[in-house]
């Protein structure tokens, strides 16, 4: 359910907006007082400099299992579990992270050391760690490629860790509540994006159960997917 392309390199960040004046330029007086001079052209960059509304301020959310909330991953207090997760045979068929710790080391890193626009985090479920969660931006990744993206628009990749939680529709409850917490933490974003490998029916049902709806069959570059949206507009009636 991971998305397959590699993600592409940020088009820039805030600390471009920063331009210097050159000493030289500067009269003496001013030479040990020169403030960074705002770039004008570069200012929409720096109100997109935090790409996802910061998901580790969005709080919980009450699902009929109990509270619910994300938390951005930490690898040196997460990679263990993670590695673990992605060793389930269930799991490593569709996400294809199965190995040593360094496997899964490197798929966090991409996004880790990225510019801000896919986040891992761990749901937690009544203080539990359960479940591992990517948040990113669908407009901004290859995604967009292969379908008609809008701007904000936001992705999610789940995975269930532990085995026992399958199977008894709590994948459908989670699904519903972090939908709702994106779209109550980010209001420019209209749509909820996902696109699970088509032939994971209980992922494909547990996201129409949750109020996505099944767009389209997307052809990405390791799978045949199904282009699942929950519109913000639909939210209330959910």
């Amino acid at each position: 359910m991971r998305s397959t392309d590699t993600p592409a390199p940020s088009a820039g960040s805030a600390a471009d907006a920063l331009d210097t004046p050159n000493a030289l330029d500067t009269p003496d007086a001013m030479q040990n007082t020169v403030e960074p001079r705002l770039k004008a052209d570069l200012l929409p960059l720096l109100a997109e400099a935090d790409l996802l509304d910061s998901p580790a301020t969005w709080g919980s959310v009450t699902t009929p299992a109990g509270a619910f909330r994300l938390e951005p991953v930490r690898p040196g207090r997460d990679l263990e579990l993670l590695t673990g997760w992605m060793n389930d045979p269930e799991v490593a068929a569709y996400w294809e992270l199965d190995g040593p710790a360094a496997v899964t080391a490197a798929h966090l890193r991409v996004q880790l050391d990225g510019d801000g626009r896919s986040i891992p985090c761990l749901g937690y479920l009544d203080g539990t760690p359960m479940s591992y969660w990517e948040i990113y931006r669908a407009d901004l990744d290859p995604l967009s490629r292969h379908y008609p993206a809008r701007p904000h628009d936001t992705g999610i990749h789940l995975l269930i860790g532990d085995g026992t939680n399958r199977g008894r529709g709590l994948g459908t409850s989670l699904l519903r509540a972090v939908a709702d917490l994106v779209l109550g933490n980010r209001p420019r974003c209209t749509r909820v994006i996902a696109e699970p490998d088509i032939r994971n029916t209980p992922s494909v049902s547990a996201f129409l159960s949750s109020g996505f709806r099944c767009c389209a069959e997307i052809d990405l570059p390791e799978k045949r997917a199904a282009l699942m949206i929950r519109e913000r507009a639909l939210r209330n009636l959910l």
